[in-house]
């Protein structure tokens, strides 16, 4: 059991990260963080990356949460997400969403529609707070 929050270094993963630390405390379960890449990423990207990762494990240890890091590479982010949350009979999903206009609100982001359809629990879904 767990939480499954998909990550990337930007306001949003940021944002499904806290939500994530926040869901774990109150249901004293881990949180297993997925980090999608590309596996042509070019190394220089590689390694702030694994900079990055290390800040997110940091901040994980600091809340006191038992957590484990997944970076997954080759693979699908929507795919990643569902079959992570699969593997570990999560208990939620959380995703982190951009803001968008309102014409872009009638179109939710092809991964996050697909993990919202498909992950076998339910989804949370955060914005980042204002800028």
């Amino acid at each position: 059991m767990g939480i499954v929050v998909g990550y990337l270094a930007t306001p949003e993963g940021r944002a499904a990260l806290g939500a994530a630390i926040e869901e774990a405390r109150q249901r004293d379960t881990r949180v297993v963080v997925v980090v999608s890449t590309r596996p042509d990423a070019p190394e220089e990207q590689r390694s702030a990356l694994e900079a990055e990762l290390d800040r997110v494990r940091a901040e994980l240890a600091t809340a006191g949460v038992d957590h484990e890091v997944r970076l997954l590479s080759g693979g699908d982010v929507a795919d990643d997400l569902i079959l992570t949350a699969e593997q570990v009979s999560a208990q939620l999903v959380v995703l982190g969403l951009r803001r968008r206009s309102p014409v872009g609100k009638l179109i939710l982001g092809a991964n996050a529609q697909r993990v919202l359809f498909d992950a076998p629990c339910p989804v949370l879904t955060v914005k980042p707070g204002p800028a």
